[in-house]
């Protein structure tokens, strides 16, 4: 399943060297990631990147999860 059109994350390669990026921020996905990874909430990641919404940053989540599922056969 690759990114969509609809999809919330976004590559431009004159935004940030083409890394993942939420649509129409510069924030990369890889933040909300790290946020997690570190034990943070993702009320915190919101809360230090307002410019990233909360559906968006579960829709990315869940785009993700449907990703590793497809990769893996489940």
């Amino acid at each position: 399943m690759p990114f969509t059109a609809e999809s919330v994350i976004v590559q431009d390669p004159e935004i940030r060297d083409g890394e993942p990026i939420f649509r129409g921020t510069r924030v990369p996905f890889k933040s909300l990631l790290d946020y997690l990874e570190g034990g943070e909430s993702l009320d915190e990641f919101l809360k230090d990147f307002p410019g990233v919404n909360r559906e968006d940053a579960i829709a990315a989540l869940e785009e993700a999860n449907a990703l590793v599922l497809a990769r893996f056969g489940r």
